[in-house]
């Protein structure tokens, strides 16, 4: 019988081993016996078998030795994965007796094999469910919000285009984070894509499946085939891997959902593949034993060498993922360490007959993917909930496995002998070092050689034979007021004037005596700032003479050199003996297993709620590259270890997956066999696969072009408006030139604007802002003519322009504080700071030149008609009036941004922070898309993040509050203001990697929420928290479109700039320095 055929048919007892191992390792609970009677009561469910225990709250016994060992005979799961199945050839250890314990898994078993046999699901099956089914129901519910979402996909496909060889991402479809992240590590090994696209179904199946598994695992089996050929060939940016999930949810049936269940994930998936790939293996062996790729790809085996009351046995087991335990380890090979040897096994390798008891795993087979899977979550009984472990576990990226193979059993004893021999003694060296560092007998130590030094300071001042107290007189009335005293010279005079020789210590009272009396302060320590320099600023010995202190420096000094050089021998001996410990497996007979970091699984976030993201190593542009659902971008080593070691924020890795450096087929491309050039793109995919990502690209195709299409119709639109506007401007300006009879009315013509001018440039009707920029332009009319000697409009026109195009550069230049921005005045302020061109500047000015509402007097009307008659006489092709157009629409951006900013800030410094976060949002969106174009187009983008920063924060703080009053009134408003204000907020803080403060603060909102998860409460207040915290901690970083911005006011110019600058300069003197601009 082969290891394929014995792992199939004892399927169900491994999963029902597996469902103890678990609830082991979840609850801390030992005894089996209540572990089993606890998983027949609740039928096989997980979270109901934890709810009893917990209910119970029952003291349980540590189980034997025995015990243990002989549940470990059956096939303990921490060790072997999912789907795996120990050999046969285990010596039995546990006799003929049967108690009631056996009796209990027998008959658990055989409902369980009865279950599995009827259905093709099994017990653990079916609890893995709620992971897969919170997923799907929160993607509804997301469909049924009845309040108004603030994000939405990008209407423009262009922004869901997929760049030039960029990998694809994954849609999250509502809480499958979890999914991409597993999926997008096993896709990147090239080798199991390749076996997923070429897979096909075996031929008796196809028509009529045998049993529910084939149900479930073969559409599966294609819908991920479909899924990983539009991630290989597909034109869209992301993709999405909603069939494959609905296959998922209709596999599992459960109403719950955990986050730690998410583990399994991984598990049942291989789990499924297997199957798949054994089906097929079977049909095609052909009476040769079936070689099932996923075993080959994923599986390994171990020797387990133990002895049990001086019986020695051994047994070959296999295993998937290797769990490991990170809490009390700082690195991955001290967990290793760990896992791969349990209780005492002197015996095992001594010539006594020991009745100790222990065991020791070597690997034997080591598969090509080797897994580890961290557990980063335990049980706290007291709270009867589940904790992560958020502490600092390090892992490399290269990992010698040679320590742990069967073959170099004899070398690592010997090795892991010596290595525990140098800490016993390192352990001793750390003790005496630790002495010297923290010396006394109280409850604070310093260290040794401090100490010497501070006595030996304290001997050397100058001594003062007065009480620290004789010198204040305590008759002087409280309060402030000053009394008669000694002046006492300060230490500084004290030391200048003493004497070297011995006799200026005894002279030093009749010096003090002979001193002037005068009114000095009396020091108030809770009043002054500082110590008065009259006082002595060190204690100072009384008495002592010169022998003495000759005596005692002598000796300090000598003892503090010993110390000193002992510490540093120490700390020597103890840095030598590390290093030791470090090159003890770095000969090259232990460095022949290269295993090569391949991916790691992190999660963000508590035990009940978390996000989940990839880093995968792109080994052909050797970089490291982060998947985060729909965002795929170059990461950076550093960047790994900051989110995935643990210890910072509430980010780390529960999974990392490791491939042997020595097998390169695993992520080698495939070549063509005739032309040998390197396979990509559709090339890759089999004939069904290469037509079904043609179809779904021409569709993405065709909504390219309908896009496309739309815009250039609404372009056209424009510019026929455009062209429409100009072709009314040119008939106004010509009927306005023809010669028309006197008349006191004004004509037609006068109230017709020639142009559709920029209401900052031109008002219909004489405005306060209109009169604003009227004034300026008649003071440079008078300014030119005052200086001109010719006195004709058009030499008018030409130097009132200079005169004001001089004004306007001065304003350009001037190097002002921010509530004095001159670009607010006038638009060509903004334009010179951004260098825009000069036909655009002598146009605006123009413009400017040639208002209707210019003034009354002739000269000024003549230059009017000069200005709008040099408008009509300037080419199409001399100024490019698209060109003219964007930049006065980029100047009417930089005021609703300036309009955003100015409200924004009112509303914040009268602490209505629900009313200003949107217009601090769209102001700092605004203002960036400005910036983007240069550095002068809009304000200071960190005064907005800032502001837009404390916003959120002081929204989550006010949420916070409402919700720990426990009324359902507030605690509701509380939740309301999370979920339609904070939260959609988030994805624009994190958008940003490189801005710290605005992760920090979500880290810093996320943590709040998170501490509520290890406090009593409710139960309703438990329930509302558990929906929310996955919605608060999983959001995508995709930057979508906003609904629909506030309502913004006009205002005129100078109230803009009296406004704008009154509230900059409120924040100029209440801003602190740290966060400031």
């Amino acid at each position: 019988m082969t290891v394929e055929q014995n792992v199939l048919q004892q399927h169900s007892q491994k999963h029902q081993q597996t469902l103890l191992n678990q609830l082991r390792e979840v609850t801390g609970t030992t005894d089996v016996q209540l572990l089993q009677q606890a998983l027949q009561v609740s039928n096989g469910d997980l979270a109901e078998a934890v709810a009893f225990l917990t209910e119970k709250n029952a003291k349980v016994p540590q189980q034997d030795e025995a015990t243990y060992y002989q549940t470990a005979q059956i096939g303990n799961d921490r060790y072997i994965s999912v789907g795996s199945q120990a050999d046969t050839n285990v010596i039995d250890l546990t006799g003929d007796d049967k108690d009631d314990l056996q009796r209990a898994i027998a008959l658990s078993l055989e409902e369980s094999n009865r279950a599995f046999r009827e259905t093709g699901i099994t017990d653990e099956e079916q609890a893995i469910s709620r992971v897969l089914e919170a997923s799907i129901a929160e993607n509804k519910a997301s469909l049924k919000r009845t309040h108004t979402e603030v994000w939405s996909d990008s209407p423009n496909p262009h922004d869901r285009k997929r760049q030039e060889n960029c990998p694809v991402g994954l849609k999250n479809v509502g809480n499958t984070c979890w999914f991409s992240a597993v999926i997008q590590s096993l896709f990147n090994l090239l080798e199991f894509q390749r076996l997923v696209l070429h897979y096909s179904p075996p031929a008796r199946v196809q028509d009529l499946p045998r049993n529910q598994k084939e149900h479930r695992n073969l559409p599966f089996m294609q819908e991920l085939r479909n899924l990983f050929s539009l991630m290989v060939g597909s034109k869209r940016k992301y993709v999405d891997p909603s069939k494959a999930v609905e296959i998922l949810k209709d596999a599992f049936k459960s109403s719950e959902s955990q986050q730690q269940d998410v583990s399994e994930f991984t598990h049942k998936l291989l789990d499924w593949l297997e199957d798949a790939f054994q089906m097929k293996a079977e049909e095609d062996r052909e009476g040769e034993k079936p070689k099932n790729p996923m075993v080959e790809l994923f599986y390994g085996r171990f020797l387990a060498v133990g002895v049990l009351e001086g019986k020695k046995f051994e047994n070959t087991e296999m295993f998937g993922q290797y769990p490991l335990q990170v809490n009390g380890f700082k690195d991955l090979h001290e967990c290793l360490e760990a896992a791969m040897v349990e209780g005492e096994i002197e015996s095992l390798h001594s010539a006594e007959n020991s009745a100790k008891s222990g065991q020791e795993h070597w690997f034997t087979e080591l598969p090509p993917v080797l897994t580890f899977e961290l557990s980063r979550f335990e049980f706290n009984q007291a709270l009867g909930r589940p904790e992560k472990i958020h502490n600092k576990l390090e892992f490399p990226p290269m990992l010698y496995m040679d320590r742990y193979m069967d073959r170099n059993r004899e070398i690592t004893r010997i090795k892991r002998e010596e290595i525990r021999r140098l800490k016993e003694h390192l352990t001793v060296l750390q003790q005496r070092l630790e002495r010297y560092l923290s010396y006394g007998s109280g409850p604070k130590r310093f260290p040794l050689a401090d100490v010497l030094q501070y006595a030996m300071e304290f001997a050397s001042s100058k001594p003062v034979c007065t009480s620290p107290v004789e010198d204040i007189d305590t008759s002087a009335p409280p309060g402030g007021t000053t009394a008669q005293v000694p002046s006492a010279p300060s230490v500084a005079e004290q030391g200048s004037s003493a004497p070297a020789e011995g006799s200026g210590a005894t002279s030093q009272p009749s010096q003090q005596q002979q001193q002037q009396q005068q009114r000095v302060p009396i020091h108030k320590p809770f009043t002054q700032s500082r110590v008065p320099p009259d006082l002595p600023m060190h204690p100072a010995p009384r008495h002592i003479t010169e022998e003495e202190l000759h005596v005692l420096e002598g000796c300090l000094h000598r003892w503090r050199n010993e110390v000193e050089n002992d510490t540093r021998d120490l700390q020597g001996s103890i840095s030598r003996i590390h290093r030791t410990i470090e090159l003890m497996y770095s000969d090259k007979t232990m460095m022949q297993v290269p295993y090569r970091l391949h991916a790691v699984l992190v999660h963000e976030g508590q035990a009940n709620a978390g996000h989940y993201w990839a880093y995968i190593y792109d080994p052909h542009h050797r970089c490291w590259m982060k998947y985060n659902d729909i965002s795929v971008t170059k990461s950076s080593w550093e960047e790994l270890v900051r989110d995935s070691f643990g210890g910072y924020r509430n980010a780390s890795a529960y999974c990392l997956m490791y491939i042997n450096d020595k097998k390169p087929f695993l992520i080698e491309e495939e070549f063509d066999k005739e032309t040998g050039q390197m396979l990509s793109g559709l090339d890759k995919l089999p004939p069904d696969l290469k037509e079904y990502v043609k179809e779904d690209n021409q569709l993405f195709e065709r909504e390219l072009e309908e896009w496309d299409a739309m815009q250039a119709r609404k372009a056209q639109q424009e510019k026929l408006a455009l062209a429409a506007a100009a072709a009314a401007a040119a008939a106004a300006a010509a009927a306005a030139a023809a010669p028309r009879p006197m008349s006191t009315e004004p004509s037609p013509a006068d109230n017709t604007a020639p142009q559709q001018d920029p209401e900052y440039m031109e008002q219909p009707s004489p405005t306060d802002d209109s009169k604003h920029l009227q004034e300026d332009t008649e003071r440079a009319i008078s300014k030119a003519a005052a200086e001109q000697d010719e006195k004709s409009p058009e030499a008018l026109l030409s130097a009132a322009i200079k005169v004001e195009y001089g004004r306007l550069l001065r304003l350009a230049q001037e190097d002002t504080a921010p509530q004095n921005d001159h670009r607010l005045q006038h638009v060509i302020v903004y334009f010179i700071q951004n260098q825009a061109p000069k036909k655009i500047l002598e146009r605006t000015l123009l413009m400017q030149f040639a208002d209707r509402n210019l003034g009354f007097d002739e000269r000024c009307k003549s230059i009017m008609k000069v200005a709008r008659a040099k408008l009509d006489l300037i080419k199409p092709d001399e100024v490019n009036m698209e060109e003219y157009e964007l930049w006065h629409q980029d100047y009417r951006n930089f005021r609703e941004t300036t309009i955003f900013l100015m409200i924004g800030l009112e509303l914040f410094q009268k602490k209505s922070f629900v009313e200003a976060l949107m217009y601090l949002i769209y102001a700092y969106q605004y203002n960036k898309e400005l910036l983007s174009k240069g550095p002068y187009r809009g304000h200071d983008e960190e005064l907005i993040a800032h502001y837009r920063r404390e916003c959120l924060l002081k929204l989550n703080e006010h949420a916070a509050a409402l919700f720990e009053t426990g009324e359902e009134p507030e605690v509701n408003t509380g939740l309301n203001i999370m979920n339609e204000l904070v939260v959609p907020c988030i994805p624009l803080l994190l958008v940003d990697e490189l801005e710290e403060k605005d992760m920090v603060a979500v880290e810093d909102m996320r943590n709040r929420w998170c501490s509520y998860l290890g406090q009593e409460m409710e139960p309703n207040l438990q329930e509302k928290l558990t929906d929310f915290l996955p919605k608060l901690l999983d959001c995508s970083t995709e930057i979508k479109t906003f609904v629909e911005p506030p309502k913004m006011p006009s205002y005129s110019t100078l109230e803009l700039c009296e406004r704008f600058g009154r509230v900059m300069a409120s924040l100029t003197l209440s801003r602190t320095p740290a966060d400031g601009r």
